[in-house]
C-alpha cells in the first residue's frame, strides 16, 4: 500500500539527500544567499528553519541539535550568536525563496534562498 510521501526525495538515496542539505545549510549559513533550483531551495527553507528554531532557545541542547543536523562547529556557534538573538521575536518565516531564472544548461528553474 502507497503512503503518503511527506518531504521531497530528490531522487537521491537517503544517504546522499542528508549531505545534500547539510552543505546546502551551511552555504547558506555561510554566505547568507545561494543560488539553487527551486525545489531543493523549498526542501532547504524546512531543514534551516528547523535549525533556527532550535538556535532561538539559545541552550546547550540546541546547539547539539543543530551540531546533530549540520556536523559544523563554527555553522552552529553562527546559527547560536546570529540568527538566533536575530529572529527571536519571529514567529516562523525566516528564509526567503525567489524565483530567478532557468539554468543555461538544462532549463531547470533556479531560484535565490536568503534569509529574510
Amino acid at each position: 500500500m502507497k503512503k503518503r510521501i511527506k518531504k521531497k526525495l530528490l531522487r537521491r538515496p537517503r544517504d546522499e539527500r542528508d549531505q545534500l542539505m547539510k552543505s546546502l545549510a551551511n552555504h547558506l549559513i555561510f554566505e547568507e544567499r545561494i543560488e539553487t533550483t527551486v525545489t531543493k531551495g523549498k526542501v532547504l527553507r524546512s531543514f534551516v528553519e528547523r535549525l533556527v528554531n532550535y538556535s532561538k532557545k539559545g541552550d546547550l541542547h540546541g546547539r547539539r541539535l543543530i551540531l546533530k543536523k549540520i556536523d559544523n562547529e563554527v555553522a552552529a556557534k553562527k546559527m547560536m550568536e546570529v540568527y538566533g538573538p536575530k529572529y527571536k521575536n519571529r514567529q516562523g518565516g525566516y528564509i526567503r525563496v525567489v524565483k530567478t531564472r532557468n539554468r543555461a544548461g538544462d532549463n531547470a528553474p533556479m531560484a535565490l534562498v536568503e534569509f529574510v
